[in-house]
């Protein structure tokens, strides 16, 4: 198939699978997505909050527990497959952790490690996907301008819900059980 014929048809999971190693793949609306890997700062902020809220979340170890916490999951949500930097399901909604390569519940809290090249899709369609698929939270973590804006899902509509920055303190729903200065997810 000729490269104009693969642009206007819509994207398959065959697709996805056949995606360069080295590229993250997602299907948004029909369309294809592919992006680099992660730079080291994105991947530090990733590991940095998944540290903060792994112990207290999933283990209740110095927080509440209840919830199973996964780092770039392949997401099935109807037609679309996206790959969230990071996010979250209580486990009154997911009881049992699935093994399978993709998952197909909407999160109850994603989090998106904003970079130059995914900016613009992970705060337009990706946010709008997320919204339509019932995510109740989602984070947007800028290790370049060293924010956080969180938002609550209300009937549809993201809500910004709160905006720490530099060395603020998070205590952000749905995880103000504990708190962290967001500096530490800094490389500095």
């Amino acid at each position: 198939m000729n490269e104009m014929a693969r642009r206007e048809r819509p994207a398959t999971y065959q697709d996805v699978l056949d995606a360069p190693p080295t590229m993250v793949a997602e299907i948004a609306s029909g369309r294809l997505h592919l992006h680099p890997r992660p730079s080291a700062r994105h991947s530090l902020a990733a590991v940095g909050l998944a540290g903060r809220l792994d112990d207290p979340f999933r283990f209740g170890r110095g927080g509440p527990g209840g919830w199973w916490l996964l780092i770039e999951p392949e997401l099935h949500l109807g037609e679309d497959v996206l790959v969230p930097d990071l996010c979250g399901w209580r486990r009154e909604r997911m009881p049992e952790f699935p093994d399978t390569a993709a998952i197909d519940l909407a999160p109850d809290w994603i989090c998106e490690i904003l970079s130059p090249r995914t900016r613009r899709f992970d705060t337009t369609e990706k946010r709008a996907i997320y919204g339509a698929s019932g995510v109740a939270w989602l984070w947007h973590l800028d290790p370049e301008a060293r924010t956080l804006e969180v938002f609550e899902n209300r009937a549809g509509a993201w809500t910004l819900a709160a905006t720490p920055a530099d060395d603020d303190e998070v205590r952000c729903p749905p995880f103000e059980a504990i708190a962290f200065p967001l500096s530490a997810l800094w490389a500095e």
